[in-house]
């Protein structure tokens, strides 16, 4: 009969090959270190943090365009709270709400057709940032503001798609744990297919016990020297997924080429509304000109999204870059790695 062998005995007896685990989503970062799972992993497993947050991932230019229409065209903007302390090229939207821009923070992208509803004298624009999870809320609060003739709301997108940044990064990974909340939307048709690529990754949810399954199974198939993939959070992913929010997203938005902070542009890896919708697309409406954002140069944190280096690398993190005073997107996000790492990490 053969002895059970947890996911735990797999993880703390492995002394195989070094083997380069990304977790992808923040969230994967910030319970790993909260758990406790790092301190069971043996030298021949590193996990590192990759581009899975979507605030880390928004370039500079991305705030800038939101200041300038905070600044120069009298808008409001109605935006996550994350997003306000992120720094632009030469200051945050937090910086221009001192200077008299009217910043919301709303909790939904519906809550900002809501305010737009209430404030017919203002025009609203909404930050639409995010992955596969949070594109089809924007896509439904378009077609709310349609619905109730609600002409004076618009989004500004950064809205990105995690497969081209799955290529970009390969080289450099061994396996990736899948944010399981994505691909309940996505399904996981395109992470199998990945596997042709000779792209390896498991799904994973969020309790610990999803996460060490996970780790335990990204190891176990390593071992037998060829690509994989495997859905370990079964009980929420399928491999169609929602199917629905799926046919909402592609007939609302199409493929750009996008920036994504420290892995510059990306082709077909972002979205933006199609013309049908260009009465809610704020780059049209209120003719926004290119804007080339710049990152403090010091900071490191386009490096830590490609798991180049860790946190604890840059000159400024615990120093002068601290979550109460960020300098880079990756402190300034709850997802972001260098805010686990400064929350867990300096502990260990």
């Amino acid at each position: 009969m053969q002895e059970h062998i947890s996911a735990k005995d797999i993880i703390t007896s492995y002394h195989g090959r070094k083997l380069r685990i990304m977790e992808v989503c923040g969230t994967h970062t910030h319970e790993i270190f909260r758990l406790g799972i790092r301190s069971l992993l043996t030298d021949s497993v590193e996990l590192i943090s990759g581009p899975g947050c979507p605030v880390c991932v928004t370039p500079a230019g991305f705030i800038d365009e939101a200041v300038w229409l905070a600044l120069e065209k009298d808008v409001t903007i109605c935006s996550f709270g994350d997003l306000i302390r992120v720094p632009g090229s030469r200051m945050s939207l937090a910086g221009a709400r001192a200077e008299g821009g009217r910043v919301q923070v709303v909790y939904a992208p519906v809550d900002a057709v809501e305010y737009a509803k209430n404030h017919p004298e203002e025009e609203v624009v909404f930050l639409s940032v995010g992955f596969e999870t949070t594109t089809p809320s924007s896509c439904i609060a378009v077609q709310r503001a349609m619905e109730e003739g609600i002409t004076n709301f618009s989004l500004l997108t950064a809205n990105k798609t995690m497969p081209s940044a799955y290529r970009a990064l390969k080289d450099s990974v061994d396996v990736y744990l899948y944010p399981g909340h994505v691909n309940a939307i996505t399904g996981t048709k395109l992470c199998e297919s990945l596997v042709e690529e000779g792209i390896s990754g498991v799904v994973s949810g969020f309790t610990a016990n999803e996460l060490m399954t996970a780790i335990a199974c990204a190891i176990r198939k390593s071992e037998e020297g060829k690509p994989f993939f495997v859905n370990a959070y079964p009980r929420v992913v399928t491999r169609e997924g929602s199917i629905e929010a799926q046919e909402m997203v592609a007939e609302m938005m199409e493929e750009i080429d996008t920036e994504w902070r420290g892995l510059g542009i990306i082709p077909k890896s972002g979205l933006q509304l199609r013309e049908s919708y260009a009465a809610f697309d704020a780059r049209k409406k209120f003719q926004i000109p290119k804007m080339e954002g710049r990152s403090n140069p010091a900071c490191r944190c386009g490096e830590v999204l490609q798991g180049k280096v860790k946190p604890s690398d840059c000159p400024l993190f615990g120093k002068t870059c601290t979550p109460l005073h960020p300098v880079g997107a990756c402190m300034v996000s709850g997802e972001g790695a260098c805010s686990a790492y400064f929350t867990y990490g300096m502990q260990e």
